[in-house]
């Protein structure tokens, strides 16, 4: 039998899952699959679900329905946009779509923080893996999200005291002291993100008394300066706008059972002109180094709206083109 041949395979449902909760809203998960492999027709009455269409594509649609039945199984939620991250995962990387969808980080009010995409699980296992770790890619890539998530994880199951979140107030430059208000009340703006978060993810009731304990800390990065973090989870957001001094001192505040995560988008620097982000130049200095790990997430990484990923192609498309000389751009608009 050839690859082109036409033949017929079916799956049939188990009975510990609801064909409803698989197929979803007017089929929208096996229409998701049909646009997935586009040469298979697929048809489903009661819990059998018939498969026809090539052999090489139908053995991948095949396979993708089982996959999709342990994620369902394992209660995780199914829609199109899971479904098409799970096609990619199955014929691009050859990787079990149920290994990446079923790996619960944190569960909090009924809600389970899970990673989506092969590049959110790599980082994820590197968290996991090593002491330090930079989770470096565009925004919505989920990299200070599942950071949280793995530091809430983290200090449920005791593995260590206290969650301290830091970022670089870097947009005020030197004028919080003109801003209004108290110091709190100046930072709270640049923080406000770290905050929300937490808010997913811990009752919100239990925040203040955690933070008033000194179990949760939030702070700019200013505040770092001269400490030992030690039965720590630390992580730093928005590392791109950090200086290199900076970064060396963030880094050396690492004390004995402490974890530290980096996240930035080294495309967004907003420090001023000349200043080089360390972001940048620590990937020159630790690249290779034991217990140490960089992961870079890309637009594939995006968990938001489909067209996210596509406009953080696109500019990095007009980066490349406007770096190219001057007469081969006026040859290209010509």
């Amino acid at each position: 039998m050839t690859s082109s041949e036409s033949v017929t395979y079916r799956v049939t449902i188990p009975d510990d899952v609801h064909p409803v909760t698989l197929f979803g809203r007017q089929d929208e998960v096996l229409r998701a699959v049909e646009r997935g492999f586009r040469r298979v027709e697929i048809h489903a009455r009661g819990n059998i679900v018939t498969l026809t269409g090539p052999v090489g594509d139908v053995t991948l649609a095949q396979r993708l329905l089982e996959e999709l039945i342990q994620v369902t199984r394992a209660g995780a939620p199914l829609g199109v946009d899971a479904v098409e991250r799970a096609v990619s995962m199955l014929t691009v990387h050859a990787a079990s779509p149920a290994h990446v969808l079923t790996t619960d980080i944190v569960s909090s009010r009924g809600r389970t923080i899970r990673p989506k995409t092969i590049g959110q699980k790599a980082y994820v296992d590197a968290i996991d893996a090593n002491t330090i770790v930079f989770g470096i890619g565009p925004a919505g890539t989920g990299k200070t999200y599942l950071a949280m998530a793995k530091a809430v994880h983290a200090l449920q199951s005791k593995q260590v005291n206290r969650i301290v979140l830091t970022r670089p107030a870097v947009e005020a430059g030197e004028r919080l002291g003109f801003l209004p208000g108290t110091l709190s009340e100046k930072i709270d703006p640049y923080l406000r993100p770290l905050y929300d978060a937490l808010h997913d993810m811990i009752d919100p009731d239990s925040i203040p008394k955690l933070m008033a304990a000194g179990t949760i800390e939030v702070a700019p990065l200013a505040y770092m300066r001269g400490r030992t973090l030690n039965d720590a989870f630390i992580i730093l957001d928005e590392a791109q706008n950090t200086s290199a001094e900076q970064m060396k001192m963030f880094l050396t505040r690492l004390g004995f059972g402490s974890k530290v995560v980096v996240t930035g988008d080294v495309t967004q620097v907003d420090l001023p002109g000349g200043v080089r982000s360390g972001l940048r130049v620590v990937q020159e200095i630790l690249t290779g180094i034991d217990d140490v790990a960089f992961c870079r997430l890309t637009s594939a990484d995006v968990v938001r709206h489909r067209l996210v990923g596509e406009i953080i192609d696109a500019y990095e498309r007009w980066d490349v083109r406007q770096e190219r000389p001057a007469h081969l751009r006026r040859e290209e608009r010509a």
